[in-house]
């Protein structure tokens, strides 16, 4: 072969490398973006199966990736049910019709909040039946699930649903919330089904005949969909004690029942990223049970689930922090005599306690919570109106008040709020700094609520059966002094044999028979 033959082949081979290189590279350039195209078509596809929900008032989040709080609720409507026939059929003996159930109501109610600064998660779980004063209610106070119930407009003449949830928890709470996510019952059964179920350790028999739940021996146990929605529907709990070879009520109703919900959503999140993680099959099929029954707020965009997907990608589900608002249970049927057709059954009904509420929900909020003590007492007009019908008791709030530095402006007489109720802090709409600021003041049973831009003080105190203003720092070692508002002993005793004998706490410890995770294997 000539030396002229040996570099034509030469550089023949080299071309046909280029070649192939060139070939190789333009068709992984062709998959990146058959793969780019197909991806988005995908994203764009998953996120039009999102349902949406129009929800005023929602907080706008600060600029510069400040933290963010996102409103969990899960409707327990029935009627909304119903389409989803095979699931109805099959369910509504544990939970009933929708003709038997109107309207739908915030059967969980959580709290989700998000810092990016320091990548972290926090839930906090606001029990359903917390008795709150109604925004544009004028005084109207329901549970906050019912805050969601739509089917109470026409007789309450108020307009429900996610919007006035949303209000209830910014105005009366303080907690600022950006956006709103809803599921329904048929989701989490469907969700838990996809995985193929879920194991979790019962460490004794449990039963719930409202629910359907029916946990026949101890020990870890496969659930199904319906069982695991027997589960975290359980609100009328017996257990069985071995000890005594009998069976007992567990008595503590929908507290209760978030402690073992959030057991189990630790369990269900750690399952969930599990399996979407192992295989893009199970990924698709977790969405396709999760998003066509799923509800996002009108601004909830895809860049926004995007940017969230992002930079808590790392955050175990499964470990995120947990912990429920303090409440106090009160003794016997609840009657709410500011509206005399509304009462209550024992259990039925709980009532925010002071300072622990507060003081859990700036701890929730971390550096994002109002720096309500910053404001002095003496920049805070306030008007207190005698709510409990106790004689004298308005001018005796009013005193105590103006001892801690606060401006008294008037002393009146409320409507009778009932023999076991709570004080209420009105406050001007752009004014919850103040609004907090006295009700830190406070201990016992108090909430706030927005009030009108008319009303003439900064601060209108709207007093209640059990509680008392703190004593000023000065007089604190006095043994002549009293935190009481009524400038007595017997109301400071109260509020503490309150909070020793019905506080529920978020630090209370889940109750031996309640379920947990399994052991690793």
């Amino acid at each position: 072969m000539t030396h002229q033959h040996q570099k034509k082949v030469v550089k023949s081979s080299k071309l046909r490398r280029r070649r192939r290189i060139v070939t190789v590279l333009a068709g992984f350039i062709v998959l990146v973006l058959i793969l780019g195209i197909g991806g988005y078509v995908y994203v764009h596809y998953r996120y039009g199966q999102i349902g949406r929900v129009n929800v005023n008032g929602l907080t706008t989040q600060a600029a510069g990736g400040k933290p963010e709080n996102i409103l969990l609720v899960g409707d327990n409507s029935r009627c909304a049910l119903k389409k989803y026939s095979s699931f109805y059929q099959k369910q509504h003996s544990h939970f009933g019709t929708c003709s038997q159930v109107g309207g739908g109501r915030s059967d969980v109610t959580m709290v989700l909040h998000l810092d990016p600064a320091k990548h972290s998660a926090y839930l906090l779980s606001i029990p359903r039946d917390l008795w709150m004063p109604m925004p544009g209610g004028h005084g109207l106070q329901l549970r906050v699930d019912d805050s969601l119930n739509s089917a109470e407009d026409s007789y309450l003449n108020l307009k429900f649903g996610p919007t006035m949830l949303v209000k209830a928890i910014q105005q009366d709470l303080g907690i600022p919330i950006s956006h709103y996510v809803e599921l329904n019952f048929y989701t989490f059964e469907r969700v838990v089904n996809t995985l193929g179920g879920i194991t979790i350790d019962f460490p004794t028999k449990l039963k719930d005949y409202y629910s359907g739940l029916n946990i026949t021996h101890p020990g870890c146990q496969h659930l199904n969909g319906t069982q695991a929605l027997a589960l975290v529907r359980a609100r009328h709990l017996y257990y069985y004690d071995p000890s005594t070879g009998t069976w007992k009520y567990d008595g503590t109703g929908d507290l209760g029942r978030i402690q073992r919900t959030h057991i189990f959503l630790r369990v269900l999140a750690s399952e969930i990223k599990a399996s979407a993680l192992s295989n893009p099959l199970n990924a698709n099929a977790l969405l396709g049970s999760i998003l066509p029954a799923l509800k996002l707020d009108q601004g909830f965009t895809l860049s926004d689930l995007v940017s969230l997907a992002l930079t808590y990608s790392h955050v175990n589900p499964g470990a995120i922090p947990t912990t429920t608002l303090p409440v106090i249970v009160p003794n016997g049927t609840f009657h709410d005599l500011a509206n005399p057709s509304n009462y209550q059954a024992p259990g039925s009904i709980v009532l925010p306690y002071q300072p622990n509420d507060l003081t859990q929900i700036s701890k929730f909020l971390g550096s994002s919570a109002t720096n309500y003590q910053a404001v002095k007492p003496s920049s805070v007009t306030v008007s207190v109106r005698n709510g409990s019908g106790v004689n004298g008791e308005a001018q005796q709030t009013a005193t105590a008040l103006h001892a801690l530095g606060y401006k008294i402006q008037s002393v009146s007489n409320a409507t009778y709020a009932g023999s076991d109720s709570e004080a209420v802090v009105s406050y001007r709409p752009g004014d919850l700094a103040m609004g907090e600021r006295v009700l830190s003041s406070l201990t016992g049973q108090a909430i706030m609520a927005q009030g009108p831009s008319s009303q003439s003080a900064d601060v209108v105190l709207t007093t209640g059966s059990t509680f008392t203003v703190a004593t000023p720092p000065s007089s604190a070692s006095s043994s002549s002094s009293s935190s009481s508002s009524s400038g007595s002993a017997s109301s400071a005793q109260s509020v503490t044999q309150l909070a020793n004998t019905n506080l529920w706490s978020s630090s209370e410890p889940v109750s031996w028979w309640d379920p947990k995770a399994c052991p690793s294997k």
